[in-house]
């Protein structure tokens, strides 16, 4: 229900309304019924494209600029972009061995560990988390 009264302004010369909506719940058959309306609204929404013969040509052709296009490109761009994260990091780890003046690069990048575990800021990260556990 919706109810409005006048504000308390009469000097106003369109006099605003406030107005106070108020919902009643919907008994359980109705808001099914409005769920049921949504879903085949949704339904419609989706299955809409293939009502011309035009709109589904079109579907057919994007599909196939996708598959011949765009998906055999995704991969090599992907790969670039890993690798060039990769050299940063690396370039970053060989900057900061080189301005700390060290004679020991496995300080800064163990080849000698498993996967990424040697690089410095995980075996510094690491001997944090043996030391709190290995309290003496």
């Amino acid at each position: 229900w919706l109810k409005c009264r006048p504000t308390r302004r009469p000097s106003i010369r369109f006099s605003a309304r406030l107005c106070i909506l108020r919902l009643d719940p919907l008994p359980p058959s109705a808001a099914m019924a409005a769920i049921g309306t949504c879903v085949e609204i949704a339904h419609k929404l989706i299955t809409f494209p293939q009502g011309k013969t035009q709109t589904f040509c079109n579907v057919i052709k994007l599909g196939t600029f996708c598959r011949t296009v765009v998906w055999p490109c995704l991969p090599p761009l992907m790969m670039y972009q890993y690798i060039r994260a990769k050299d940063e990091d690396c370039y970053m780890t060989e900057v900061l061995y080189y301005k700390s003046g060290s004679k020991d690069p496995k300080a800064f990048y163990d080849t000698s560990r498993i996967g990424i575990s040697g690089h410095w800021r995980l075996q510094q990260d690491m001997e944090t988390i043996r030391a709190a556990a290995n309290q003496e």
